[in-house]
């Protein structure tokens, strides 16, 4: 049902506008610090002398961590505080960025990355549970599109300043003082995050106890669970593909400047922001207006991810000016999908179950941070040329979308029952 006009009346409170803030500054941060490393790339392959097989694991690495911990990552949110968690994950994270930039050899680098990847483990489920505690359905398009703006900008920041940086100073300087510099935000963070919920248990989730949590068995045995997991996977391998190896291509395979590199990336991505933060408004504004979420948000979520895929795999075609085109096309296209994939998920599972959901899902979706920039390394030995990478891309992006369309279904809370099964309101 469409909401109340009192609820379309109302905006964000002030108090939650400030956490939304800080939780789109920590996002922000958080790509910068998984991000970084790519941007490094081509001076820690020739300072270490690796393959680009051997770089590609290097730069997966964050991923085993951070994949591996998202179940645990979202039975602790669910289960403690979520502030505290957060700002837990938040320091380890923060404190790991720092050390990168006093280590030199290949496996400390590696065991510093998995390090950055607990940390990080616990930044989504923390902030899918805080926005099923504190914001109604249809603010969730706006303050997940934010998030989603942090995440497009930190890349694009990184790449765009870290190029520059990097290029002028060095890496290890930059990684130091991002590290360290990133520790204060936990001090607005302890003053600001929020304390009462402000969303009201529903009959349907107050039939679940949140300590015995969504069981694995519960969470399989739902059809709209294995199409958010692999619409994810999809979309998280796109989207980590050009995390980890858009610099390199660029300067390797298009020959463009490091400075060059960082301007073509910095657009991009903040073009991206933009759309992001733009859908996100635009989707709440189509449910108040009396749509349902199940078309929203997969409108968004599916269309933006096709045109992503497309416009991205076009990239490694033609020459130059086709190649700026096409990559800042596609990141604007991420930026519409991003918009709502997150809301589909809180959506779907509700306060009590929030977490963890998003802790399994996540799960799924980050596996992708280690296929995507290892397989890319694997096809760049083998052909000399990222031409099958990028067709890879666009193939998993097609099949992400077709996922979010006809797998995932109505965009409605799970009713989850006493006795452990589950059921999707529709079916």
């Amino acid at each position: 049902m469409p909401p109340s006009s009192s609820a379309q009346r109302k905006g964000i409170p002030r108090p939650l506008a400030i956490v939304l803030a800080l939780l789109a500054i920590s996002v922000f941060i958080n790509y910068i610090d998984r991000g970084n490393l790519s941007i490094a790339a081509p001076y820690l392959k020739d300072e270490l002398g690796i393959s680009a097989t051997q770089l590609g694991i290097l730069l997966s690495a964050f991923f085993y961590t951070y994949a591996c911990l998202q179940p645990l990552a979202g039975w602790l949110v669910d289960r403690f505080d979520v502030n505290w968690i957060f700002a837990g994950g938040f320091f380890i994270w923060s404190a790991a960025t720092a050390a990168t930039g006093l280590v030199h050899t290949f496996v400390a680098l590696f065991l510093l990355r998995l390090l950055l990847g607990i940390g990080e483990s616990v930044a989504y489920p923390s902030y899918c549970k805080i926005f099923t505690l504190h914001f109604p359905e249809e603010h969730r398009g706006l303050a997940n599109s934010v998030i989603s703006a942090g995440l497009v900008l930190g890349p694009g920041v990184g790449i765009l300043f870290g190029g520059v940086l990097m290029a002028r100073f060095g890496w290890r300087p930059f990684f130091i003082i991002l590290g360290l510099a990133s520790l204060v935000w936990l001090l607005p963070w302890l003053r600001w995050m929020p304390k009462k919920p402000l969303i009201p248990r529903t009959e349907a989730s107050s039939q679940h106890d949140p300590r015995a949590g969504i069981t694995l068995s519960e969470f399989v045995g739902l059809r709209s669970a294995w199409g958010s997991c692999i619409g994810l996977f999809c979309y998280d391998y796109a989207v980590y593909f050009l995390i980890t190896w858009l610099p390199f291509f660029l300067m390797r395979e298009r020959n463009f400047s490091a400075s060059n590199m960082a301007k073509i990336g910095g657009v991009a991505y903040l073009c991206g922001a933009c759309s992001a933060t733009v859908c996100g408004w635009l989707s709440d504004r189509w449910i108040m207006s009396g749509a349902t979420p199940t078309l929203v948000r997969k409108t968004f979520t599916a269309g933006g991810l096709a045109l992503a895929g497309i416009f991205v795999g076009l990239a490694a075609f033609g020459g130059r000016s086709n190649c700026i085109a096409a990559l800042i096309l596609g990141v604007m296209s991420f930026g519409i999908s991003s918009s709502n994939i997150w809301a589909i998920t809180q959506t779907l599972a509700g306060p009590e179950a929030a977490g963890r959901w998003t802790g399994y899902q996540n799960f799924v979706g980050n596996l992708s941070g280690v296929v995507a920039p290892t397989l890319t390394g694997f096809v760049l030995d083998r052909t000399g040329h990222f031409y099958w990478a990028f067709a890879i891309l666009t193939i998993v992006a097609l099949t992400g979308t077709a996922s979010w369309i006809f797998i995932v279904g109505p965009v409605e809370q799970v009713v989850w029952r006493e006795n452990s099964s589950a059921q999707e309101i529709s079916v």
